[in-house]
């Protein structure tokens, strides 16, 4: 595992502090998950829903654009919605794993950017992502991602058990 999970008796400096951490945590372990399975595991479904890991990346990576960039932050996003094909999370044959965590990457770095930029408090931009709705906080926003990020590491977890075997303890 590249990064341990945040401690609740460390002290922070801020709840952002916190969601950060956190949403840190979840983005190393999606990426070592993703790392540890082999080529052709990357292209193929083991769970009922038909999901693959390579399509959770891309997924995860759009869900912070969508929330922070096109949401809070109000920026102008021309297709927040490229990681779905109709229903269904969707990757291009030619896109790889390693091109897919560089976007995460790079997607943590601006989100980063927004959360430090703004207190917990501040509201969003109206825009298209709220479908009319007053936007929420920044806070709320991040309970989201993080709520969104525990619950797909989780099943990416079971794919990788099952495709690696029980992890060591």
């Amino acid at each position: 595992m590249s990064q341990p999970p945040p401690s609740p008796s460390e002290p922070l400096g801020s709840r952002s502090e916190v969601f950060e951490g956190y949403l840190d945590y979840f983005r190393a372990r999606i990426v070592d998950g993703v790392e540890s399975l082999p080529e052709k595991e990357l292209h193929e479904s083991r769970l009922a829903s038909g999901w693959t890991p390579l399509q959770l990346l891309k997924h995860l990576r759009f869900v912070e654009l969508r929330w922070l960039e096109w949401g809070f932050d109000g920026r102008a996003v021309e297709n927040p919605w490229a990681d779905h094909e109709g229903l269904h999370w969707f990757v291009e044959e030619t896109e790889t794993r390693r091109e897919l965590i560089e976007a995460l990457e790079a997607q943590a770095t601006r989100s980063r950017f927004i959360i430090e930029s703004n207190d917990l408090t501040a509201v969003g931009q109206p825009g298209p992502r709220w479908e009319g709705e007053d936007p929420p906080t920044l806070e709320r926003i991040l309970f989201h991602v993080l709520q969104e990020y525990a619950r797909h590491l989780g099943h990416l977890d079971i794919v990788c058990e099952l495709v690696n075997g029980a992890p060591e303890r």
